[in-house]
């Protein structure tokens, strides 16, 4: 059990950049349910840099405010970001650094466009990868283009 913590907080670590900005966070300052996530820190939380011990906390109150459902679903996505080459790591990491850098608009297109691929049955998203894949570089900015300029879906808010 505490190793899927761990995995947990790791994965959670991958994808968190915010910090609280509270460089006293000692071990002794830690309610129990934090020390238990976090006990493979234990010996060392006091010399960790402050960043991280933030960020390692950060991770361990998301962790506990997560259904078992959702730290179930956590566990598999740290699964397979192991099971990946070094090379297709640094490609993702690479990738969502420009996500970041891109302005809330654009960053919102994108999950649209995610959501929207999500939904449809497996057959198509297939169709549409194998389409995608056999295009020329060219054809594939096109593509891009068309998708970054194409109407919106009314939202029903």
């Amino acid at each position: 059990m505490k190793a899927r913590r761990i995995l947990g907080i790791v994965l959670l670590l991958l994808i968190s950049s915010v910090s609280f900005g509270d460089d006293d966070i000692t071990w002794s300052s830690l309610d129990a349910s934090q020390q238990e996530v976090l006990a493979r820190f234990a010996d060392e939380w006091d010399s960790l840099p402050p960043g991280r011990r933030e960020r390692l906390l950060r991770g361990a109150d998301h962790w506990a405010g997560m259904s078992s459902a959702q730290r179930k679903a956590s566990r598999a996505r740290f699964l397979r970001w192991q099971h990946l080459s070094d090379e297709r790591r640094a490609l993702i990491r690479e990738r969502y650094d420009v996500y970041r850098s891109l302005s809330p608009a654009e960053q919102r297109r994108i999950r649209e466009n995610f959501r929207r691929f999500n939904r449809m049955n497996r057959e198509r998203r297939q169709e549409m990868r194998d389409r995608y894949r056999n295009m020329t570089p060219e054809q594939r900015q096109r593509a891009r283009d068309r998708m970054r300029h194409r109407p919106r879906p009314a939202t029903h808010d």
